[in-house]
């Protein structure tokens, strides 16, 4: 593995705001792993001489977490697959002070020295130990408004030390364009072949009604209903290539069937809390009637 020192660590918002809620609903302490991306950028340096070389950076982006209560042993991590990339642990407890201790050393050092957790960022062969520690703390005073601590660091195995790193918030403006541009979307929409659409309409109509495209538009159309049911396949080919634009209408069809079924799986959900919790009380209500407390 590769001992590199990451430049920059991104966090979004929305990321930081749920680990630091789920730090303070729990009644006690919590460890858990980090995951994301990582990207490797040569930034122009801007400079007039042409002998000057641009460092190359690496840039680390938490995009979500796994926490479990500290008392409870870490899961053994597996190895990442290839849209997310396992780069470290945390750990968030209350009123203690902002710096590791020797088990956090320990315990990232254990990570850090497995092969089998190394991964590589993207535009590059380098291959990454998950070095990234996050410690989040409460102040030994309570407070109003300033209520958690939290600092990055990055283990060094050859001087078995941790570095401090900054943590840089990302929400929105020029900032986040390189955690957008490294943004992997991961949509159940079929894989369409581009191919530039002819004058000749009724050429194109015969071309379709062959076996092996009718058999390819069966399998898009149900892969289509999973996210978008009733809307046409043939229509989602229209909206591919310059012609794009002429087609809004059937783009903002496409947008309310998602939206509908989105609203589908909500009332699901809600409908199947709502039995879950007449469930639960009904049977608090059996327990209450065997204690004899009723």
């Amino acid at each position: 593995m590769d001992d590199r020192p990451i430049d920059k660590i991104n966090v979004s918002g929305a990321t930081l705001a749920s680990l630091l809620h789920r730090s303070a609903a729990s009644p006690a302490d919590l460890h858990g792993y980090l995951f994301g991306h990582a990207t490797l950028s040569t930034p122009n340096p801007l400079s007039d001489d042409p002998t000057a070389a641009a460092a190359e950076i690496i840039t680390v982006t938490i995009t979500s977490f796994l926490s479990v209560p500290s008392h409870l042993p870490l899961p053994p991590p597996s190895p990442s697959p290839s849209a997310v990339s396992f780069l470290g642990w945390f750990s968030a407890r209350r009123k203690t002070p902002l710096r590791p201790s020797l088990r956090d050393s320990t315990t990232t050092l254990s990570l850090s020295s497995s092969p089998s957790l190394a991964f590589t960022p993207q535009n590059s062969t380098l291959s990454l130990s998950p070095s990234l520690f996050l410690l989040l703390t409460t102040p030994f005073q309570d407070q109003l408004i300033h209520t958690h601590e939290y600092k990055a660091f990055q283990y060094r195995v050859p001087v078995n030390s941790f570095d401090p790193k900054n943590l840089n918030i990302i929400n929105i403006g020029p900032s986040f364009r390189c955690q957008f541009d490294s943004f992997i979307p991961n949509a159940p929409f079929p894989f369409m072949d581009y191919e530039l659409r002819g004058s000749d309409a009724m050429a194109e109509d015969q071309k379709e009604q062959t076996l092996g495209s009718t058999k390819r538009n069966l399998v898009n159309q149900k892969q289509l209903d999973m996210c978008a049911e009733g809307f046409d396949i043939r229509r989602l080919n229209k909206l591919m290539g310059s012609e794009a634009a002429n087609y809004t209408s059937e783009l903002e069809d496409l947008y309310g069937k998602m939206l509908a079924n989105i609203d589908g799986l909500s009332r699901l959900v809600e409908q199947t809390s709502a039995k879950v919790l007449e469930q639960e009380n009904h049977n608090m209500r059996l327990r209450y009637k065997v204690a004899g407390l009723e």
